[in-house]
């Protein structure tokens, strides 16, 4: 397992996580091991919701683009050219 060290940690900071972990009723280093766990399933949950916005953006311009007509950008329909080219 490994181990970690923080150097410089604010002593306000410390004492607010000795009370935190006297109130769990839980050590210092399970106390924090407890508040990094929490924070990463957070931020990974947020990054997995983020992606989840993003896909569904992506599909609704989608959605939108296959409703417009290639006329509406000045683009030949395609049955058009296909004709043209059996034709030679």
């Amino acid at each position: 397992m490994a181990t970690l060290y923080v150097r410089n940690l604010p002593d306000d900071l410390y004492a607010k996580l000795q009370e935190l972990a006297a109130s769990e009723h839980r050590s210092i280093n399970a106390q924090v091991i407890t508040l990094l766990e929490q924070a990463l399933k957070t931020e990974a949950q947020q990054a997995e919701d983020q992606n989840r916005q993003n896909v569904l953006k992506v599909l609704e311009e989608s959605r939108r683009r296959r409703r417009l007509n290639p006329a509406d950008f000045g683009l030949p329909d395609s049955t058009e050219l296909i004709r043209e080219d059996r034709d030679r």
